[in-house]
């Protein structure tokens, strides 16, 4: 059983922790002030602070899975879902297009991952493609099949 009297930290114990903070805060303001990536975690990630201009198109990747339940999914691309991240595979697109054999190691991740839980049998590489007109979506996406890999046990 846990005592529930509360446990007061020294006052070394204290000091340690307002340097910490402290110092967390002044890198912060050093980062921003400076203004570069290269401070990372501490200063801006300017990836992230970019607009897209108001008529365009944004491309989304995505998977998807026949189960061997008869059920239609979205991979989850994860380190939860299939031990491989959405940015691995949208790096790799042109790759697995030429190669749809690439889509192997996703069924795979899922069935170690997930091995009470219907599998794929069939993966299929989408790009949605949302288009903008005046900075508001248009309409629904428009998909396109990039690749189909039917999944070998």
């Amino acid at each position: 059983m846990v005592d529930q009297a509360a446990v007061r930290a020294s006052k070394k114990g204290r000091v340690a922790r307002l340097v910490a903070v402290l110092a967390g805060v002044g890198l912060l303001i050093h980062g921003s002030v400076r203004g570069t990536d290269d401070l990372w975690p501490f200063g801006p990630m300017s990836q992230y602070a970019m607009s897209v201009p108001g008529n365009t198109s944004i491309d989304d990747i995505r998977i998807s899975a026949l189960t061997d339940a008869g059920t239609t999914v979205d991979v989850p691309l994860d380190s939860g879902g299939v031990g491989i991240g959405r940015a691995e595979i949208e790096a790799r697109t042109g790759e697995i297009v030429a190669d749809p054999a690439l889509l192997q190691p996703v069924a795979d991740g899922w069935a170690h991952k997930h091995p009470d839980k219907p599998q794929y049998v069939r993966l299929e590489l989408i790009r949605d493609t949302t288009t903008l007109i005046d900075g508001r979506v248009s309409g629904p996406p428009a998909s396109k099949i990039l690749a189909v890999w039917p999944v070998r046990r």
